[in-house]
């Protein structure tokens, strides 16, 4: 029972759960736990990720009561993307990657717009990018009025949960669910949130190890903007 391109859904017999959509054997229903936050989290995913086995956005909002994930290329403004109005967008950071030839701001420091580097601890939300760098890229380009948000680059001390099953090109290229929860953390989240999140991604990732469900060319490099 495995995955036919290296980490989709499709093409994967045997019986899924009706909740996350996932194979039965890579389920993790019965780990994810409630975290109360204050701060807000909106993913956007690109729809080619939507089928990932190894995703872990879904996880992010089945925990945290404040997080929102739409799937889709572009939206207008950040209002749009939200599904809301009134949301202050220079209260919010995007977590991206840092790219060459840019300066680089320090681990956990928000830079905004304009002005000086803010504490992240007076962030209202975060916006997280979910896909591969090229899905990201295509995310980032095509929707300027994420420029309008401050940026927050975060740099792990530690490779991903992934482990062999990705391979990543730089440590700091984590999944979706790792940047969201040090993320949290940094903004003044209890860190036992970041605690869990990863042990129900680490189950995860096991659940999928132990079926079998990624074929052998995982090893390959394949570049993902994850933080």
């Amino acid at each position: 029972m495995r995955a036919r391109d290296g980490g989709s859904l499709r093409g994967v017999d045997g019986p899924t759960c009706e909740t996350c959509r996932r194979p039965e054997v890579a389920c993790v229903c019965d780990r994810i736990v409630t975290y109360p936050t204050e701060r807000r989290v909106l993913i956007l995913q690109h729809p080619q990720e939507q089928d990932a086995i190894l995703g872990s956005a879904q996880i992010v909002v089945a925990s945290l009561p404040k997080a929102k994930l739409v799937v889709g290329l572009s939206w207008p403004n950040f209002a749009a993307a939200l599904g809301e109005e009134g949301a202050d967008p220079r209260r919010w950071a995007v977590l991206f990657p840092e790219r060459a030839g840019e300066s680089e701001p320090r681990a956990g420091e928000v830079v905004p717009r304009r002005g000086g580097p803010i504490d992240p601890r007076a962030l209202e939300g975060v916006v997280v990018l979910d896909g591969t760098w090229s899905k990201a890229k295509t995310l980032w380009w095509r929707n300027a009025w994420l420029l309008k948000l401050g940026r927050l680059t975060l740099k792990p001390s530690k490779p991903s949960i992934y482990g062999s099953l990705r391979a990543e090109p730089k440590p700091t290229y984590v999944s979706t669910l790792e940047s969201v929860a040090a993320a949290l953390t940094l903004c003044g989240e209890p860190p036992e949130i970041e605690v869990g999140l990863q042990r129900v991604f680490r189950t995860l990732v096991q659940r999928v190890r132990d079926a079998d469900l990624i074929p052998a060319r995982r090893h390959a490099r394949r570049p993902r903007p994850r933080l």
